[in-house]
């Protein structure tokens, strides 16, 4: 999951972005609001972490953009003013949901987990793949049930797969959807994840080629049939 960050408190921001990141999100980070509506016309967040006080463009004003332009990823905003009126503007401008700052971490996971459960009803729970399961909402990734222990870049890596199935997921897009602009890696960081998934999912009983590479292209998973008969 993709999440983008508007705080010009860079400190703040910083803290948020590393502990969002150590819940498997990939988080950007926007100090303004022109910069963060440039972003979001860029990329495909899933969702919208907002501070009603911004430079350039007020949070307020950036919810009332972004959903004029049909944008619907969940809006969260942050607010050091706890007052009705100021939820009211931020929920009539298209916001989903309000946090109060000094902002409790415990608080901004499971309103975050809330929102995006919410708008992804239709999904399924629990991603398959022949005999591998993964549960994006206990973050637990299991083969045969044995248990995987994954770092966060190889579950996120693993997730993408699972998602996109026997569609061939290029290099760009892994980095795209792992990597934040700031933290962009080289060719061989990705072939050591992949590696390393691959090796942890051999030893519990996966076949070599249960990630496939598709030379010059990218990567998917190996047909379910043709694991059925490995």
């Amino acid at each position: 999951m993709r999440i983008l960050l508007v705080e010009d408190d860079i400190r703040l921001a910083e803290t948020l972005a590393e502990a969002l990141s150590d819940q498997l999100y990939v988080v950007d980070i926007a100090a303004d609001g022109e910069v963060a509506w440039d972003c979001t016309k860029a990329i495909n967040y899933d969702l919208l972490l907002l501070d009603v006080m911004l430079p350039e463009i007020d949070g307020i004003t950036l919810c009332h953009r972004v959903r004029s332009h049909g944008h619907q990823m969940p809006i969260l905003m942050i607010t050091a003013c706890d007052t009705i009126s100021n939820k009211i503007n931020g929920l009539d401008a298209g916001a989903d949901d309000y946090i109060i700052k000094p902002v409790d971490l415990g608080e901004l996971f499971a309103r975050i987990r809330a929102l995006l459960r919410r708008g992804n009803t239709s999904s399924t729970p629990i991603l398959q793949w022949g005999d591998l399961q993964l549960n994006p909402s206990t973050y637990e990734v299991s083969y045969k049930n044995n248990f995987l222990h994954l770092t966060p870049k190889e579950y996120s890596l693993l997730e993408l797969l699972l998602r996109n199935g026997r569609r061939v997921i290029s290099r760009s897009v892994i980095i795209e959807n792992l990597w934040t602009s700031e933290t962009s890696p080289d060719e061989h960081t990705i072939k050591v994840h992949l590696r390393s998934v691959r090796q942890k999912l051999k030893a519990v009983g996966a076949p070599e080629d249960f990630i496939e590479t598709m030379h010059g292209l990218g990567y998917r998973l190996k047909s379910p049939d043709l694991l059925q008969s490995c």
